[in-house]
């Protein structure tokens, strides 16, 4: 990963995207080992996507009012990363490995990127350990990439007359002139509310065009985004 970090020194950093007036917690409860939902499945790496969750969605409709993430106790989130996945042309490799389990402290110091404990562990064993010796580099490569993007103001876009998905990604595009719509996949709820984007990335992390599977809606599409800030 030695050529990522030197990639990603050039780029301007961005602060901790959307996490306003984030404060970690002072210590994190223990949480069990994350079981496996599919086989491990080893291939070569073709590419990665960046998922990011538009967080309040999530709090507004699974009804969770007292996780970091939601209870607004150590700050408000809007778009937090979900997780890094490495892809392949094979079936995308996860599982490879649910050891060494990332520790308390490591945990803690990414949950202004992941407000979730749970969810950063499941992701280093489900696709991290396929791409990375440890957690912490797995976290060291997903925090650059997270750090060197912009986001827009999604709560002022969400009042925007008629807007659609091509409205966000032109949005993302215009706070990250590196990037382009094709690259930027974005997945709704079934109702129609900003649920994800997938972030399309090569071998080498530099942005690519998203396939089919990972780009989602087209432009066209009309779009609804909670407030919640």
């Amino acid at each position: 990963m030695k050529w990522l970090l030197a990639i990603l020194a050039l780029l301007p950093t961005a602060s901790f995207a959307q996490a306003y007036q984030c404060s970690l917690p002072d210590r994190i409860q223990p949480i069990e080992a994350p079981r496996p939902d599919g086989p491990p499945r080893r291939s070569v790496i073709s590419g990665y996507t960046l998922a990011v969750s538009w967080s309040p969605e999530y709090c507004k409709t699974s009804g969770d009012n007292t996780s970091m993430q939601c209870s607004a106790l150590n700050g408000r989130f809007g778009f937090v990363l979900h997780g890094l996945w490495p892809e392949s042309k094979n079936g995308y490799p996860q599982w490879c490995s649910v050891t060494p389990r990332p520790s308390p402290q490591l945990l803690r110091a990414n949950l202004c990127m992941t407000p979730s404990a749970r969810l950063l562990e499941h992701e280093w064993a489900k696709h991290g350990s396929c791409m990375a010796k440890t957690p912490a580099a797995y976290f060291r490569s997903s925090s650059i990439l997270w750090q060197n993007l912009r986001w827009p103001d999604a709560d002022r876009l969400s009042r925007q007359d008629n807007l659609t998905v091509g409205d966000l990604r032109r949005a993302i595009v215009l706070a990250n002139p590196d990037w382009r719509v094709d690259q930027i996949g974005v997945t709704l709820s079934r109702n129609g509310w900003l649920k994800e984007l997938r972030l399309c990335y090569s071998r080498r992390f530099m942005p690519v065009k998203c396939p089919r599977g990972k780009f989602g809606l087209p432009d066209s599409a009309a779009l609804k985004i909670w407030r919640g800030l």
